[in-house]
């Protein structure tokens, strides 16, 4: 890990705060292996029981800073070859990879928030958004296509036509049009507070409850009925009887007030 990312972790909450506010938190080399390691830490660290990512400064995060990443035209070249990989590849799982982690993430967008700053954001599982953040879908403006997992989070949120005309024309949205669009979950006057709130009340559950609904969620939405139900099954059968799920039951009755166990469900 590197300056680019700061990581505090403090009662089952961690706060990823994306640290180069001079940029906007414009995305470099040095930021991508700063949040991919950051991802990593946090899948390995079982405690944790709901992430918050914002950006300092003025802006969550503006996108690509193209004049740093050109500026290496050796890493820029190798980022090139990683479109022939047949497997997800590292630009993609600066977005993709939230989605693997056994726990709630929530963004909270303010500022800029464009590109590739954009996708980082529909990677997490809730999105708030500052009224008049700028939010857009922009690789259009430079030539290219969403990448960093773009057009994956996209179909879960918006209608392919919304998804469309967002990618053709770089449009910039206010987070309350994005909001309208169903791009962000939420608008809130101070998006970082809204999602500690958010944030406590989900860390009230069982963590295992909360990581099956996640994964169920994520693997069953676009899948068919069977394979759905399926899903439902296996998650079930695997908390019923569980220690954090019996904790729930004397919780909720009023029993006791033991706290949640460590969380066992990780995939």
């Amino acid at each position: 890990m590197n300056d680019r990312v700061r990581l505090r972790i403090a009662d089952g909450l961690a706060t990823v705060t994306l640290n180069r506010p001079d940029k906007h938190n414009g995305i470099d080399f040095e930021m991508i292996d700063a949040v991919l390691g950051t991802i990593r830490t946090l899948g390995r660290t079982p405690d944790v029981r709901a992430a918050i990512v914002h950006g300092d400064g003025p802006s969550f995060c503006a996108g690509l800073d193209f004049k740093s990443v050109f500026a290496k035209p050796v890493k820029a070249a190798l980022g090139f070859t990683a479109l022939w990989s047949p497997v997800r590849n590292k630009f993609q799982e600066w977005s993709m990879g939230w989605r693997e982690l056994p726990f709630p993430v929530i963004a909270a967008v303010h500022g800029n928030c464009f590109g590739g700053g954009i996708q980082l954001a529909l990677g997490a599982d809730i999105r708030f958004a500052a009224p008049d953040a700028k939010i857009s879908v922009m690789e259009s403006k430079w030539g290219l296509v969403p990448d960093m997992g773009g057009a994956a989070l996209l179909r879960e949120l918006v209608g392919i036509d919304v998804a469309k005309e967002l990618c053709f024309t770089s449009r910039i949205l206010s987070g309350t049009e994005a909001h309208s669009l169903r791009l962000v979950t939420y608008v809130a006057d101070d998006p970082l507070a809204a999602a500690k709130g958010l944030a406590a009340e989900i860390m009230t559950r069982s963590p295992d409850a909360v990581a099956s609904a996640k994964f169920l969620l994520q693997r069953a939405w676009n899948s068919g009925e069977s394979a759905t139900l399926a899903q439902e099954r296996r998650y079930q059968r695997r908390l019923l009887g569980s220690r954090n799920q019996r904790i729930s039951v004397e919780r909720n009755m009023k029993k006791s007030d033991q706290p949640f166990a460590t969380r066992r469900v990780s995939r």
